[in-house]
């Protein structure tokens, strides 16, 4: 549903799912103030933080947890070798951990 409603802003953003304003990304201090605005007591490394969390509780692999938060995993040699991004397996966990946050 949200990526439905965002779809509109993609024309600013070039294949970007969330533009910034200016049609580039997202300054990094965004969410930060989103969250500040909206008085929810948590930063987003805070979010990141408890991501990772959840997925070694929850037995999701390691590469797979530190590639969902674009993270560089591996040497550089295995770096060059990497050319998966696992999609689909990120979709998997993003959408567990979406579930496990609603409760």
């Amino acid at each position: 549903m949200v990526l439905k409603r965002a779809d509109g802003l993609r024309g600013r953003g070039r294949g970007l799912i969330f533009p910034g304003i200016q049609g580039g990304m997202v300054g990094a201090a965004v969410f930060g103030r989103l969250l500040k605005d909206l008085k929810i007591d948590c930063s987003p490394h805070g979010f990141r933080s408890s991501f990772r969390s959840w997925c070694s509780d929850e037995g999701i692999d390691r590469e797979l947890a530190e590639q969902a938060l674009a993270h560089a995993v591996g040497s550089q040699v295995e770096q060059c070798y990497a050319r998966s991004d696992v999609l689909e397996r990120r979709r998997e966990a993003m959408e567990a951990w979406g579930a496990f946050l609603v409760g």
